[in-house]
């Protein structure tokens, strides 16, 4: 059994590697009999970094192993999944998948990564040239099996090493070609969104490379990343989540549908009330843009504080020290009622998904 998600937004500055920590590594408290995979398909590999150490140490991790001769990285297991073809085995998973807790003795034992590789931005071209070569195989078809091979990794590493999965995939906000396959390999949908009505924009952009244009654009329709992805009926991941990240602090919970931004409410409701398959079920069907939020939204209350710092120094929030600690150069102080809230509002974001 396996749980996967993206976390992904088409507009940057939401936080989504900052998230995908805290998330992956609370969730992996919580959840201790599951093992919890983060994919970074990021070529910033932020969420690697934070994943083993944080700061210099966190880079110097990632640097060792994009450096290493056998790659054991995003790239290093693209470029030999696809480079071989379609008829060539597949990869060992585990040998591209890293227990965190030995390089970072703060994080859970059951937490694992796929470090993320600078040179996944140099290969996009080289994707994108495969998944859109011409059909030689009868069986095969270029772009499925491309778009496809996150998804088969997954698959293969239950196989190789069975028990109960939950998979996050950080992103970052372009939608280019590894973006495309960190997509097509989750079954879930983590929507990062700001407080400002730019997101509304985001959100719209992020329903239309997703989904399509209903109507389908007259010139470039037929070439989208939705269009090929409903011919060919490659899965393409149900919205499950809104995450309200970059808050004001000292945020009620009564200003939780201000948080999000009208803009933002209503462009995602408007979405749900024409496209309900598109969002992941809950048991009654929201009547309101108030009570959609109440069901389809999560606030990381003072993750701006707490969450970033602890993502900084690579411990998960549950173990950050109230006091000062040094950010990028800068003093930033932290009280143990931010670490609280902040530790709460994870707990809420890992019981809804």
């Amino acid at each position: 059994m396996s749980t996967s998600y993206v976390i992904w937004n088409n507009k940057g500055g939401v936080g989504k590697s900052t998230i995908t920590f805290n998330l992956a590594s609370r969730y992996a408290e919580l959840n201790p009999k599951k093992n919890v995979l983060v994919i970074d398909m990021c070529p910033q590999a932020n969420a690697s970094m934070m994943l083993l150490g944080g700061g210099l140490k966190g880079e110097a991790a990632v640097h060792a192993l994009c450096t290493s001769p056998d790659s054991p990285t995003i790239v290093g297991y693209l470029t030999k999944a696809l480079g071989g073809g379609p008829l060539a085995p597949s990869p060992n998973p585990l040998d591209y998948v890293s227990k965190v807790k030995k390089t970072n003795s703060n994080l859970p034992e059951n937490l694992f990564l796929v470090c993320g590789d600078p040179n996944l931005e140099l290969i996009a071209a080289w994707i994108s040239n495969l998944a859109s070569s011409q059909q030689v195989l009868p069986n095969v078809r270029p772009w499925v099996w491309v778009h496809e091979v996150m998804r088969r990794f997954i698959d293969l590493l239950k196989i190789e090493m069975p028990g109960d999965w939950s998979v996050f995939i950080d992103t970052n906000p372009s939608f280019s070609s590894y973006t495309e396959l960190a997509i097509c390999a989750v079954d879930r949908l983590l929507l990062p969104v700001n407080a400002d009505d730019s997101s509304r924009t985001a959100i719209g952009a992020m329903h239309s490379l997703l989904y399509g244009q209903n109507p389908p654009h007259p010139i470039y329709g037929a070439w989208t990343f939705a269009h090929n992805a409903s011919v060919f009926k490659v899965q393409v991941p149900k919205i499950h989540l809104v995450i309200g990240n970059r808050l004001t602090q000292n945020l009620g919970a009564a200003a939780a549908f201000a948080a999000l931004s009208q803009a933002s409410v209503e462009s995602l409701y408007d979405l749900f009330l024409v496209n309900p398959s598109r969002f992941t079920s809950r048991v009654a069907v929201p009547v309101s843009e108030v009570d959609f939020v109440g069901k389809y939204s999560v606030l990381l209350r003072d993750f701006n504080t707490a969450g970033v710092v602890a993502a900084h120094e690579g411990v998960p929030v549950s173990s950050l020290q109230s006091g000062s600690h040094n950010l990028h150069g800068r003093t930033v102080r932290v009280d143990n009622d931010r670490i609280t809230d902040c530790r709460i509002a994870l707990d809420t974001l890992v019981r809804l998904i």
